[in-house]
This record gives C-alpha cells, structure tokens and sequence, in this order.
C-alpha cells in the first residue's frame, strides 16, 4: 500500500479538495491534489498536507468509557456500553420525555453520514430539539436567505467580472474551490475587480483592488452606506426589479434616508471610496459576493446577510454568468426556515432546526420543568466552541446523562458519563452535504463525493452507523422480524430491495423514523465489506434524483425517474474522485427562487436599519480593545487536528496586534500580555503586525486544547478562545455569537 495513491478527500474545511494520499504503516505519509477530482481538479491547499496528525493523535480512543463515581473514567466493552447507554437515555425520555434530551451534533466539515444515523437515533428516543456548529455561523443567513429567495444562493467567482468578500479572507478560509487560483487570476486581470471589507488587511486584502477597511463591528454602516449610493445615485437595476424583484418601496425608503457621509465616518472609511467602490459595483456586468464570520459573529450580525445581500440584488446580479445562483442541494443541511416552536426554557427562535448555540446553557442551568436533562454530542466539540467555556462545561455537568460520540477525549467528552470511541474519518466511508459546487460560462454544476475508507479501523472503534444500528436495537425500535424480509430482498438487487421496502414501510411506518439504521443493516451489507456506512447515501441519491430529475440527466446520469436515482446512486458508489451530480443553465435560479421573484423587504430588519441612525461606535475604557475570538491563519483549521504540532509556524497562536498598541503597551514580537474581557483572562504572546488596526487585536482558532504529551502528561497548548467570549453577546433575532468582536483590555506581563 505503501507505493499505491489513495484517493479521498480533506476534511479541514467546507470546500474538501479532493487529494490523494500514500499510506505507510497507518501513516498518511503524502498527499497530493486529486487531479481526476469532479470538483477542485488537482488543487489543495498546504493544510492537507497536516492531516496525519488527525489521523494518529496521541489521545485516539480505542474504547468505550465509563466515568466511575470518583469522576475518572473506566474502559468497558462495547456490548455493556450499548446497554447501558440505551438504557440511561431510555430512563429520561420515560420520566421527563424525549423532548428533555438534547442532541447536539450532526457531523463537521468531512463527515456528515454521521448525522444520518443519529437522525434514527433521536427519533427512537422522540427528541425533539438539537443544535450544532452552523448555530454559531450562518443561521442568520440562512434565514434571509429563506425570506429573500426561498433558496441559497451561492457566488459563480470564476467567471464574475467583479468578486466582493465581506468579513472573509478566502486565501486562507476558502469557501468555494480552488480559491486561490481565482484569486490569483481575479488580481491579474486588470478587466476584473477585487474588493475586500474587512478591519484587516488580510491575504485576500493584500490582492484586492479596494480595500474598505472597516473599523471592527461597523460593517452594517459600510454596507447600509453602499445601498444609500446605490439607490440615492440611482444606480439600482430598475429593468431587473421591474421583472425579477418585489416589495422594493418600504427598503428604497429607508435607503433613501441613509446619511452615507456620516455613515462613512461611523466605519472609519473615505466617503469617495465608498462611493468608487459602489459606482464599480453598479457598471460591473456581473458580481459575486461572499460573507463569512467577520460579519456573521459581529454585531447586527442577521441585518448584515441582509445588507449583503441586498447589494447583488438590486444590482441585477443573481441568474446569470459570473453572478450569484441558486443550485441543488443533496439534504436541507442549509434550511434557513423558523421554526413555530421555540426553545423550551427560554423561547429562542429556531431556524432551519436549530437551536442557538449560545442558549444552550441557559436551557440547562435553570429549574424549569422543560430544561434540558440529557444530551447526545456526536462529532462536534461544544464544551470548546461554545462561547463561555466555562458555563458550559458547568452546564454538561448539571445533565442527569451525557455521551459523546468523537475520536478523541475531547473537552465535551472529559464531561460526559459514556464516551462512544467512533472511527476516524479515513477510517470508513464518508462524505459531506456541503456540496461543491462550479461555474462555467454557460451553466452552473454540483460536485459530491463518496470517500471509501483508506485505513482500517482502529481496533476498538466503530463507525458512526453501526454505533447507531445498536443503540436503536437496544432502544427496541428495530426487531429481528423488522429486518429479515429486507436482508432476504437485498441479497436479490437494489431493485427488488426498494420495492420490498416500500412494502414494508407500508405495513410498518413506525420503521420509517430509523430509516437510515434500517437501511444501514438490511443494504448496507450489499455494498461491500465494510461498506455499510454509505447505505444512508442511497437514500439520499434516491431523493435527490426525485427532486432534481433534469439536473441529474443534465449531469450525464441517465434513466428513467425510477432508474434515475439508482444510476446516480451507483456513479457516486464507484466514482472515488467524486461525481458531478446536477447540471443547470444559470435561468434555473429562477425556478428555485420562490414564485421566481426576490423579496427584498424583510420588515423584521428594517426597524434594526433604520436605528443605525442613533447608534455611534464608542469605545470603553474599561474594554479598549476589540478582540476576535477565531481568527483563520494559515496554521489553523477546525479542531479535529488535536496535536498542537501540526502548526509549524505560530504553534502558540499569538495574540496580533498592531505597532501603535504593542508600542504603548511597552510590548515587542514574543513578549507576553494578559487578555482580559467581562468572561475571563488568558495569557498569550505577542505577535506585532501593522495587518491589524490599532484597537484591534486577534487570536487564532483551534488552539487551547488540552492534548498528552509523550509521556503522557497533559497540556493546554495555546488559548481557548471561548474562555474569553459570552453567551450574552449575541445576534438579538439569531442568537449568532459575537466571537468577533469581543470587548477586551490587555496588560503587558513582565518578562
């Protein structure tokens, strides 16, 4: 295996490049971009490079674990610890119900086959609310996105005349593919135009055409101050709203009242920038945008996707080459709907099923009859990611019951009473929903790609469905007599199989709730050894090719409509390099916008847009600083890479901050200051680096895990940067943390 490229795919960010790897000794000893690839083509960025550390981190668990009395863990096996954590759950939901139990989870950035088999799991046990990391991100846009479009939308930047990046830095976060070559090619290009609105001048900055460098948390007055030009030197698209848009009058007034030179002023930006910027924005044939956290965790977070949106919208850039579009979607991962029902404690807002991320200690710590009891963490790190790290590992400590389901002893698992070890993810077969979406000059594609495990599993762990199909046994939703008429079908073919099931469902839709456990044990077998895991995306195929029939064929996937979802199903099943999935002209867009109209007044937010009027950045003296909590660089990703040594520059993850600030302070690169907010306090070093403005300070993501050394003694490498943040600050209609743009006051520490 040694001399053999296996193709897979990297798990360190939404886009998943997909590479190929050599395998020596259950090391991943090289990686390449996967040339043959349906979405990214050969590129792949230097962070691939890393994932060995995630693949053999020293603090891999290899079996059940069950605290003890004394609060220090135990190894069980895993017959034991199915029974018993189906039974602890079973315990709440008969005594409080299903809706006490929390889950939380659903899978990162490379393995969301994970949430399809929890999915059977929860509705075993009737629970009714969940949340996961996106809670913290994107459902403010999702929501507008939903109200505005009914759909998402996504940018087409390889063809765009013109790219606008809004609180984000894709040479280092990415975010569509290949993002560095565009970038590259857009800057290259004097036909085309960059533009970047961030507080610092970051990668992508450095490349831009126009840099408007907001001061950090103004950018609701940068953006509000674009569309007071836009509509006050009448440069909107009247021939586009006239036929593509509604309910412009209430918006086109409040516009109309911007004060844009003050507003200008409020951002710490050149009104004639500004207006240059915009005046670019309205002659551009075509304009794709991107936001990203740099607004969505700051405040007026969900008017800011408004604002954002509304630039592209009436500007006539949606339906068309190089401009934004409405694609498929393989699940509703991305559902920005609200929900009627509220959380249960404090009746917060849920949007596309989510509860949000920072609530979910006030759900817990509180003596109300509906709180939450019990949770379920599977995949997702919430004890770490959630903002007040210390209220919430107080609240998972006051839970009547807690297991997590990871690869390591993650800070949530040090707080859990079951600990679940699952497989890594190169370990078994896996994929995401994101989708990778591309552009060419004439229509717009989806990518997806089913990766086949590249390693065997580590012995004592399981993947995720499999841990699934046994507590749902255990639980006593799914029976021997349940599955034998499936197992007998599927061993003559997936046709005779579908229309077993269909039978079956028929006769028995209590079955319908563990659908994909169902079909994890009855079809799973069929696919290969060991291939059990991908039975869920047989379904999803299946759904996909009913939803999205032209899109399929367009692709090159052919069949009739109960062929399609077969012959899709089995591209995906063979195809390692991934599979284009759906193919469209860009005037589909307006078949997925609902009633092909846009709605460009959302009257929720135009109360928040109009009080811009009376609201002036300040600063505080007792918090001079704005810190954000999370920074990207380019030796960071998620926190599945564990090991603080897979960061060869920046292993501490300095604290930057600019030469005006480092200069008062008395501070130089290396030295050491104590950060401290209204939550907490943290020592960190020190970087100097005129890339931040002065007042405005940041720190990396992915750093403040607790990991073993090699002898085993534990350490906390760098600053969990939730120990610094709140749930308090948060967005008031999403609940949408404010981790970046944290009120702070550094000291300098005595060397």
């Amino acid at each position: 295996m040694a001399d053999e490229w296996l193709k897979t795919a990297c798990i360190l960010c939404s886009v998943n490049c997909g590479i190929e790897v050599k395998v020596e000794d259950r090391h991943i000893t090289r990686v390449r971009g996967d040339r043959a690839s349906a979405a990214s083509h050969g590129y792949a960025c230097e962070k691939a490079q890393r994932l060995d550390f995630y693949q053999n981190g020293r603090d891999r668990l290899t079996a059940p674990l069950r605290r003890r009395a004394d609060g220090t863990f135990e190894e069980i096996d895993w017959e034991t610890a199915i029974r018993e954590v189906a039974a602890g759950f079973a315990r709440v939901r008969d005594t409080w119900g299903g809706a006490s139990i929390f889950y939380y989870g659903g899978g990162g950035q490379g393995n969301h086959l994970v949430g399809s088999y929890g999915a059977s799991t929860r509705r075993a046990l009737q629970m009714v609310y969940s949340s996961n990391a996106l809670a913290q991100e994107k459902t403010g846009e999702f929501w507008v996105e939903h109200v505005m479009f009914g759909t998402g939308v996504r940018g087409s930047f390889e063809q765009a005349e013109m790219a606008v990046f809004v609180g984000k830095n894709p040479w280092q976060s990415h975010g569509f593919q290949r993002a560095r070559p565009i970038l590259r090619d857009m800057a290259a290009d004097p036909k085309r135009a960059l533009v970047v609105i961030d507080p610092r001048r970051t990668e992508t900055a450095e490349m831009a055409d126009y840099h408007l460098r907001v001061r950090p948390g103004t950018d609701a007055f940068c953006l509000a101050a674009i569309l007071g030009v836009l509509v006050q030197e009448d440069l909107v698209n009247h021939d586009f709203i006239h036929e593509r848009a509604e309910n412009s009058t209430d918006l086109f007034a409040a516009l109309t009242e911007v004060p844009v030179a003050e507003y200008c002023t409020r951002a710490g930006l050149s009104e004639d920038l500004v207006r240059e910027v915009t005046r670019r924005i309205a002659r551009a044939s075509s304009v794709s945008l991107y936001e990203d956290l740099g607004i969505e965790q700051a405040p007026h977070s969900t008017l800011n996707s408004y604002l954002e949106k509304l630039i592209f919208a009436v500007t006539g850039n949606l339906g068309k080459p190089g401009a934004m579009n409405a694609g498929t979607t393989l699940t509703g991962l991305f559902s920005g709907s609200l929900s009627s029902a509220t959380s249960p404690v404090g009746g917060h807002r849920i949007i596309g099923g989510m509860i949000p991320a920072n609530v979910i200690p006030d759900e817990i710590l509180t003596d109300h009859p509906k709180r939450f009891r019990a949770m379920l963490v599977e995949a997702e790190n919430p004890a770490h990611s959630v903002a007040d790290s210390a209220r919430m590992r107080q609240a998972l400590r006051s839970l009547e019951f807690l297991v997590v389901i990871d690869v390591a002893l993650s800070e949530t698992a040090r707080e859990a009473h079951y600990v679940l070890p699952s497989c890594s993810q190169y370990e078994k077969w896996e994929a995401t929903f994101f989708g990778s979406p591309f552009t060419t000059e004439t229509e717009f594609a989806n990518t997806f790609t089913l990766r086949a495990p590249i390693l065997e599993p580590l012995a004592g762990t399981m993947p995720e469905g499999e841990i699934h199909r046994r507590l749902v046994r255990a639980l006593g939703a799914m029976t021997d007599d349940d599955v034998a008429p499936l197992h007998a079908a599927a061993a003559q073919g997936r046709e005779v199989f579908a229309t077993e099931l269909g039978r079956v469902l028929s006769e028995r839709s209590q079955l319908g709730a563990v659908l994909t456990v169902l079909l994890y044990e009855t079809l799973g077998p069929t696919l290969g050894a060991g291939a059990e895991n991908a039975a869920s995306v047989w379904g999803i195929a299946h759904e996909f090719a009913r939803r999205y029939p032209e899109s399929v064929r367009r692709a090159g996937i052919r069949g009739q409509d109960g062929e399609l979802g077969e012959a899709l199903f089995e591209a995906i099943l063979k195809n390692r390099s991934g599979v284009v999935v759906s193919v469209d002209p860009f005037v589909e867009t307006w078949r997925r916008i609902h009633k092909g109209r846009i709605n460009l007044t959302i009257p929720e937010l135009l109360p928040e847009l109009r009080s811009l009027r009376d609201e002036r950045p300040s600063a505080q003296p007792d918090f001079p600083f704005v810190l954000s909590a999370g920074q990207r660089r380019s030796s960071t990703a998620n926190t599945i890479i564990r090991d603080p040594k897979w960061r060869p520059k920046d292993p501490q993850g300095a604290l930057w901050m600019n030469p005006e600030d480092a200069s008062q302070l008395g501070v130089k690169s290396g030295g050491r200051v104590r950060v401290i907010t209204k939550r907490g306090s943290a020592e960190t070093m020190v970087e100097i680096t005129d890339s931040m403005l002065p007042g405005h300070v940041s720190l990396p993501n992915g750093t403040g895990l607790w990991y073993p050394d090699r002898e085993g003694q534990e350490f906390q490498n760098g600053v969990a940067p939730n120990d610094l943040t709140t749930t308090e600050d948060r967005d008031w209609f999403a609940g949408t943390p404010f981790h970046k743009h944290v009120r702070a006051r550094i000291e300098a520490i005595a060397s």
